[in-house]
């Protein structure tokens, strides 16, 4: 592949098949791996999407500042993308994420802000902190909001993931399965895969240790980037078959077996994934796909918990 700029290589990612995590008699299980793009994570598509048009449209200049509050991944996907259009980005973070992620934010020029948490805990009282302290950053002039958590362009900008998997499985899928932060991957491949007249049971995921979508309670965890402690702004339940909590720590146990058994390098949401699949797949039954996404790569989380 030749590309005149480094961000026409977001997306074409690979779709693998985990033949040897299927149950018997069960369905096929593939996954996207998305650990692929730039920054090593899925969120490079939204950043793209987001900034990319917001210039287009005129809501920002080369020279302005970008505004998130951010676990990381998003936070680097911006960072990444703004070095390359000519923007600056501030990252509003914490310290219960992979200090990883940090280093990553702040080695694409970003400005990283730290709000402490309660003993690595990611708490719905901490987001809302760091939510704060994002909005009266971007109220400052010259500054821009990019609003993951409501910006239209968060949810097209996934829609190539669904386009991406219809044509590398010839429309035969059954089952899309994925934990959800902002609800905008999973609704944005779903919307591309009705697109292409493609209806699959679409079926979203969070951490059991906190069951905000399933219970309407949630709790303390540590699976980054998902169970954010809100109704997520794009998740639209009509479009849902069902919702799933995960024991967040057989997500933690299947990032390692997938690491050293299938040579796939993920993170926390992907583990929660991968589990669920293989639950679906044994409930589907032969003949039948169920696809996933590997969101991001595994050394995003070489700081933190999963791999120590």
């Amino acid at each position: 592949m030749l590309a005149t700029n480094v961000l026409e290589t977001i997306g074409h990612t690979p779709l693998v098949r985990l033949k040897s995590f299927e149950p018997e008699d069960g369905a096929e299980i593939w996954i996207k791996l998305e650990g692929g793009n730039p920054t090593g994570s899925y969120k490079d598509r939204m950043a793209i999407s987001v900034l990319g048009r917001a210039l287009e449209r005129g809501d920002v200049r080369p020279g302005d500042r970008i505004v998130e509050y951010t676990g990381g991944s998003t936070g680097t996907a911006l960072a990444f993308v703004a070095s390359v259009l000519g923007l600056k980005f501030t990252a509003v973070f914490s310290d219960a994420f992979s200090d990883s992620k940090r280093k990553a934010m702040e080695a694409f020029g970003a400005e990283v802000l730290v709000e402490g948490s309660d003993g690595g805990a990611i708490t719905p009282e901490l987001i809302q902190r760091m939510k704060k302290r994002a909005l009266a950053l971007a109220g400052e002039p010259g500054s821009y909001y990019a609003d993951q958590f409501g910006s239209p362009d968060v949810r097209q900008g996934y829609e190539p993931m669904g386009q991406e998997i219809a044509a590398d499985l010839d429309g035969g899928i059954d089952v899309l399965v994925s934990a959800v932060g902002t609800g905008a991957a999973l609704m944005g491949m779903a919307d591309a895969l009705r697109k292409e007249g493609l209806e699959p049971h679409v079926i979203a995921l969070e951490p059991l240790q906190s069951p905000l979508l399933t219970t309407g309670k949630g709790g303390p965890h540590r699976v980054e980037g998902v169970g954010v402690g809100f109704e997520p702004p794009f998740l639209d339940r009509s479009l849902l078959h069902d919702i799933r909590a995960i024991d967040q720590d057989l997500g933690f146990d299947m990032c390692r077996r997938l690491a050293s058994e299938a040579g796939i390098f993920c993170g926390g949401s992907t583990g929660l994934n991968v589990v669920a699949a293989i639950e679906l797949a044994r409930e589907a039954g032969k003949g039948k796909r169920v696809v996933t996404i590997g969101c991001d790569n595994g050394s995003k989380y070489l700081g933190g918990h999963i791999y120590r």
